[in-house]
């Protein structure tokens, strides 16, 4: 019988500081190192605490948003001895990031006077990363330095070089899906994972974001480019403006892409596009892979072919409102102190324009309350500033990263795995993989789980 364990690290089991340890015979592999998005201080890290020092033979990362990469100069600092393994894409990525996260620490430290931050410093960035192993997709790869354990990474079809894992050793196969994505975006390709239910997997360890609800069956990605394209149009054409807030990793890319292809092909007007805060920065590092890696548009560099006006990320001052432009600025949930909810504030306020969501918002979040909102409302943007009447028109589109609950559906059944662990999802969305699927386990946090 296969010796493997699976331990949850995030503090509940949600989707938040996301972070699995993998026990593989003697081998023992931590996967992702989230940092928890609405969490502050050591409350934001996954439980690092129950893992000995110095006791990890590798640490995987999947891909580079915050809540799978956030902390793992901590759990590096902690595992000096751990090989890192990441895409090279995902590497570059992560290392813009966090020295982006040191920076909004710092902030908060003196902003909200929280004491323990930043949880990590620049210097710890530029020391431990040069650790970091790259590897590419489909090329499988040593864990430990005995050769005991192997690992192989699979384009997860999320954001620009996000990952699932394929990890065997000691008589045990199994795989971490991650964040994952079936179907092309405008410019990343869609997943592309090996054909598992041949592997005889002893476990899928498998994200369930949109397990809460099926998509709409009459969805269809083409007509929700056209309802977006369509009301941008008629905006524009009204004299209005739009402002699409964004992910400054993954989503931005893909509207841009959207947005210049709509663009060339007529079907949308000619108008100045600005991009701001972190978005920039992810977009250059986005364009530096565009001849290494699977794409919808083979070598298409944004801010080269497209050219769009970027703005200072620090300078929600420098971002002019102007008729009859589009704004693509994050972060894409319209969080106070970013770019999107600064410029905001002299936005919303004018029925002429549009505010346009086009990915996930948690309720509590400025991006989030708008979209409940009614026209008229008065919404807090900043809590520290007035409210600001909401006049403008909101819509919101589905362009997910992640995918739909049948077709994740599909994918655990046709895997075919001894057991499925059901992770990085809402309790509703668990429970209705867990009713679905047989040989199925929700895991309680800091509790082994035999494989």
């Amino acid at each position: 019988m296969a010796d493997a364990r699976f331990t949850l690290l995030n503090r509940a089991n949600e989707i938040g500081a996301n972070s699995y340890l993998l026990e593989i015979g003697q081998t023992r592999i931590v996967i992702d190192a989230g940092m928890h998005p609405k969490e502050r201080g050591p409350l934001a890290l996954p439980r690092y605490e129950e893992i000995p020092h110095d006791s990890l033979d590798a640490i995987i990362i999947s891909h580079s948003h915050l809540d799978h990469v956030g902390t793992l100069p901590i759990l590096m600092r902690d595992q000096p001895s751990a090989r890192v393994f990441m895409t090279p894409a995902t590497s570059a990525l992560a290392d813009a990031l966090l020295h982006n996260s040191v920076n909004v620490m710092k902030s908060q430290r003196t902003e909200l006077g929280i004491e323990d931050y930043p949880l990590f410093t620049h210097r710890a960035i530029e020391e431990l990363f040069p650790r970091i192993e790259p590897r590419d997709y489909e090329k499988p790869f040593d864990l430990d330095w005995s050769g005991k354990t192997s690992a192989t990474f699979y384009d997860a079809g999320h954001i620009l070089g996000s990952a699932g894992v394929l990890l065997e050793g000691n008589g045990t196969s199994l795989f971490y899906s991650g964040d994952v994505h079936f179907e092309d975006h405008s410019l990343i390709r869609g997943a592309r994972f090996p054909e598992l239910g041949d592997r005889s997997l002893d476990a899928l360890i498998v994200e369930t974001t949109r397990g809460d609800a099926p998509r709409n069956p009459q969805y269809s990605h083409q007509k929700e480019k056209e309802r977006f394209i369509g009301d941008i149009s008629r905006c524009l054409s009204d004299g209005g403006s739009v402002l699409i807030p964004v992910f400054a990793i993954g989503k931005t890319q893909e509207i841009l892409t959207m947005l210049h292809g709509h663009q060339k092909d007529g079907s949308l007007q000619d108008a100045p596009v600005y991009i701001g805060g972190l978005s920039t920065k992810m977009t250059v590092i986005y364009d530096k892979f565009s001849d290494s890696t699977r794409r919808s548009c083979p070598g298409f560099k944004i801010l080269r072919d497209m050219n769009p006006i970027t703005g200072n990320r620090r300078g929600r001052r420098r971002i002019p409102l102007e008729r009859g432009a589009i704004y693509a600025l994050s972060s894409g949930m319209m969080t106070e102190k970013t770019t999107s909810n600064g410029f905001a504030r002299g936005f919303i306020n004018k029925p002429e324009n549009m505010l346009l969501f086009v990915g996930y918002a948690d309720p509590d979040s400025p991006g989030g309350k708008i979209r409940a909102a009614q026209p008229g409302d008065r919404i807090r943007l900043d809590e520290e500033l007035p409210e600001v009447p909401l006049n403008c028109g909101v819509n919101i589109y589905d362009f997910s990263g992640h995918a739909p609950r049948d077709q994740l559906l599909e994918f655990m059944q046709k895997a075919n795995a001894r057991k499925t662990i059901l992770v990085h999802g809402d309790s509703s969305a668990l429970e209705w993989f867990g009713n679905q699927i047989e040989r199925s386990v929700i895991p309680s946090p800091g509790k082994p789980l035999h494989i």
